[in-house]
């Protein structure tokens, strides 16, 4: 009863035999490895893993852990109980009530019970061995006899008398016994090293999942790092939001304030006016012509039209309401900045030398120890955009700006996407041909504009001179008329900042503006009108300087980058 309830005991809850290679999870609960292994490949997809038994929960697939002393256990029960293995196996002899057998004899090809064990036949030729009910397997299909050798050369158990007179004769043979031990010592061996292979799957299995469980970490941090990121874009969306709003009331305040005096004021000639009005119907309705002609305010009163008696109103009328080009521009400052915000940008290193065979700016340029105030890189990052409203300030989409390779200075590094250009200490070693900047460190754009609206940011990043606008095809492209805003074809802002100087160039005649606190400036150009403006982009955005022109051909974008990098987003 004892060893029953032992049994019991050693049953897996799942398959119901006994544990073949136990293993137990962190509730307690043991398991055959392979019945386990099954049921968690069944719980992979539900994000939650659970014991068969307790159904306790583990987010994470749970190690199988070997319990190595209930496989003694089991192993040990079966060693001593091998007839529990044996079922259904029954007393050939016993007819009358069927009792287990406990051995088989191969010549009888019977099963016998302890009983008539007894009185079975002791000699050699009943060979007696554990219950089997394939009796037959165990002869010699020709002979009849029973199978007590191994022939190793054809790898088949055989009878005396195929080893003396059948098909092995003069063939090497084994005894069962010592074949067997043979066979299993190398089934052994297969074992170990299943058993490693096994091992190294299972270490392999849990470096996955420890995989899986890093991949998941990482996901879930990455997770919150966007919904923090998103979550910061809104609160500066929020209060883009709010200041622009504070930007209409001011300027709706400020519109009201000034709309009322013109009210007031109009009242008052309003009441002037009926004053008079009621003073001439007097007048009219008098008899007496003396007292008309003698009255002092005749005089005025006869030609109002030729007093000119609007002009106290000012051209108050005339007012359009709050200015939408002030609204759009603070909009897409703000959203640069958000922009800029979001982005993390690489700095090349400054330029300490110049290469040999490319001029310096002119005289009025030339570069100075850097002082004042200092940005987180060099060059500039500009950004494009296509048509729009009134005055430069343009609404529309981006245009794509792309730089011309081919006109390219050769210390001037132009990236795989055509948008950045960056000052370098050796040449490119490119084809020296008629379209390239010769002289000056500049690269104008591929493409150009021949009609429309359109505009570009310039983000200024670093220390140094930099020269930014348009220009003409037709510009030279070497000598010192190749300088963009040094001769007729060019139209350029140029910023020096050890001085904190900024000045617009055309045909070399220099207008000098007063000091910028943005470091970002916006390009706009109205074709057919000929305006050509730049606009600091501050908060709200501020007119810098307009160039009117009547332009004769195509516009391009050109950059003079004297250190540090340019980048064109758009």
């Amino acid at each position: 009863m004892a060893s029953a309830d032992l049994r019991d005991e050693l049953l897996c809850s799942i398959c119901l035999n006994l544990y073949t290679d136990p293993v137990i999870l962190r509730c307690g609960h043991n398991f055959c490895w392979d019945c386990i292994h099954q049921v968690l490949i069944t719980q992979d997809g539900a994000g939650v893993y659970s014991c068969p038994q307790c159904r306790a929960e583990f987010q994470e697939r749970p190690a199988l852990i070997k319990n190595i002393t209930l496989c003694n256990v089991a192993e040990r029960l079966l060693s001593t109980q091998p007839h529990q293995e044996i079922t259904g196996i029954r007393c050939t002899y016993c007819v009358d009530s069927p009792v287990p057998a406990v051995r088989s004899c191969l010549l009888c090809e019977a099963s016998l019970c302890d009983k008539h064990l007894r009185y079975h036949s002791k000699s050699p030729e009943h060979v007696l061995t554990d219950p089997s009910t394939s009796l037959e397997k165990r002869k010699c299909s020709v002979h009849k006899k029973v199978l007590e050798y191994y022939c190793t050369e054809d790898d088949v158990c055989i009878c005396v008398s195929c080893s003396l007179v059948g098909d092995h004769r003069g063939h090497r043979v084994e005894m069962l016994d010592e074949a067997s031990e043979e066979r299993k010592k190398k089934l052994r061996n297969v074992l170990r090293k299943l058993m490693t292979k096994r091992e190294k799957t299972e270490e392999r299995v849990r470096s996955v999942e420890e995989r899986r469980r890093k991949a998941q970490e990482k996901a879930s941090g990455e997770a919150k790092r966007v919904t923090a990121l998103f979550i910061d874009i809104r609160r500066r969306l929020d209060d883009l939001e709010k200041r622009i709003l504070s930007e209409i009331s001011r300027q709706e305040e400020t519109l009201s304030r000034s709309l009322s005096d013109v009210i007031q004021k109009l009242e008052i000639k309003k009441d002037e006016l009926s004053r008079k009005m009621r003073h001439i119907e007097e007048l009219c309705s008098m008899a007496d012509p003396l007292t008309v002609l003698q009255d002092p305010d005749t005089g005025d009163l006869c030609d109002p039209e030729e007093r000119g008696g609007d002009e106290d109103t000012g051209g108050h009328d005339t007012t359009h309401g709050v200015d939408v080009d002030v609204i759009t521009g603070m909009l897409h400052a703000g959203f640069s900045d958000i922009v800029t915000h979001l982005q993390t940008i690489s700095s090349p290193k400054t330029i300490k030398s110049q290469p040999p065979g490319v001029r310096s700016l002119p005289s009025h340029t030339q570069a100075s120890p850097v002082s004042g105030r200092q940005y987180g890189g060099h060059g500039l990052i500009v950004r494009t955009g296509g048509a729009g409203g009134e005055g430069g300030i343009y609404g529309q989409g981006p245009a794509d700006i792309l730089l011309g390779v081919s006109t390219a200075h050769n210390i001037l590094l132009i990236s795989d996407d055509l948008k950045t250009a960056t000052r370098t200490h050796t040449k490119q070693n490119r084809p020296e041909t008629a379209a390239r900047f010769q002289d000056y460190p500049q690269v104008m754009s591929s493409g150009g504009f021949s009609s429309g609206r359109h505009y570009w940011d310039v983000e200024i990043r670093g220390s140094g001179r930099w020269r930014v606008g348009m220009c003409y095809p037709s510009i030279d492209r070497r000598g010192e008329q190749s300088l963009i805003g040094d001769n007729n074809k060019s139209w350029i802002l140029e910023g020096r900042w050890w001085n904190i100087q900024y000045t617009v160039i055309h045909d070399s005649k220099r207008t000098q503006l007063p000091q910028i606190s943005s470091n970002r400036v916006r390009i706009c150009l109205d074709y057919e009108a000929g305006r050509l403006s730049f606009y600091e982009l501050c908060d709200p955005i501020r007119h810098l300087h307009t160039f009117t022109a009547t332009f004769t051909e195509p516009l391009h974008a050109a950059l003079c980058v004297c250190d540090g990098s340019i980048k064109i987003s758009g």
